[in-house]
């Protein structure tokens, strides 16, 4: 009789209900005023109400804002309890720099949906790794304006709905096949390669790793995997999903690599998943278990269960 895993007990935050309040941050980079208004105005339409802070629109160089002021959004939006769900204005580069401002005790006492993509990635590693905190990998809001229809609808509905969902890949992509359940976590590449060898790095053991990235030449791809397989990042992972890798050659070079690393471990491996910097980006939660269905290119999850 094989052991039973204990996964880790995490909060999952109150799902999204019409008329709720939205609150944006940018803990990241400086971002377009009109196409974030483009998303602005899907969340309005769609009857939630936004709320903006005073410096969301600062700009200190690359960065929207010094690293304490763009903490300090985030600590005061999840302190705020009338904002029930935070979404990011923007990716970029930045939220590396915020990771030792945030009240972590605060965020912990105060669970929300918070929810982005891209450099954001190393705020829903760590609010999980930390607060415990079930997050979600999806649009932003510079994203969500100009998003088609079905990536929309994956955002509202994952943020929104109790039923089991799924995600299936348009063209799934089998590279070891197998079916596993585990917690979901991950999302882009080189931002989980930069929390390695911090205090910030999440313990990827007995999860299964979403991974996605753009404009990355596969052999900076190789090397962002080789050290994260040495550094031993790799060594309990129960399954894999890539996401897009937009502008980071050809498809098979990368599936190629990916072989390669992981032909040490006999896990599902699944490529393919529209999710993350491709013209669709499905939302999904890091923290729930979720089913990998590799063969057939299927994650499939209970929401807030």
């Amino acid at each position: 009789m094989g052991m039973i895993k204990k996964y880790k007990t995490v909060q999952n935050p109150a799902r999204l209900s019409h008329g709720d309040k939205i609150g944006i941050v940018a803990p990241s980079s400086p971002f377009d005023h009109q196409v974030f208004q483009n998303g602005i105005a899907v969340l309005e339409k769609k009857g939630f109400h936004v709320t903006v802070p005073d410096n969301l629109f600062s700009k200190k160089g690359y960065l929207a804002g010094s690293d304490k002021q763009r903490a300090l959004q985030l600590n005061n939006s999840f302190a705020d309890p009338e904002i029930k769900a935070i979404l990011c204005a923007r990716g970029g580069f930045g939220a590396l720099r915020i990771l030792p401002f945030l009240d972590y005790h605060l965020i912990s006492r105060h669970p929300k949906i918070f929810i982005g993509f891209s450099d954001i990635t190393a705020l829903l590693a760590v609010l999980y790794y930390k607060c415990n905190l079930v997050t979600f990998h999806g649009p932003v809001a510079t994203s969500l304006g100009n998003a088609p229809s079905e990536t929309q609808n994956a955002f509202f509905n994952a943020l929104m709905s109790q039923n089991t969902l799924q995600i299936k890949s348009s063209q799934p992509i089998c590279l070891n096949s197998g079916i596993v359940t585990a917690p979901l976590i991950g999302g882009n590449l080189t931002t989980l390669c930069h929390l390695v060898g911090t205090s910030f790095a999440p313990d990827l053991s007995d999860h299964i790793l979403l991974l996605e990235d753009r404009g990355e030449a596969t052999y900076r791809i190789d090397r962002m995997l080789s050290q994260m397989k040495l550094a031993g990042c790799f060594d309990n992972l129960t399954g894999l999903v890539l996401g897009s890798f937009e502008e980071c050659g050809p498809a098979e070079s990368v599936y190629k690599i990916v072989n390669n690393i992981f032909k040490f471990k006999n896990i599902p491996i699944a490529a393919g998943f529209e999710i993350g910097h491709g013209a669709q980006n499905m939302t999904v939660p890091l923290g729930v278990r979720v089913e990998l269905d590799a063969s057939h290119g299927l994650l499939t999850y209970d929401n807030f269960s």
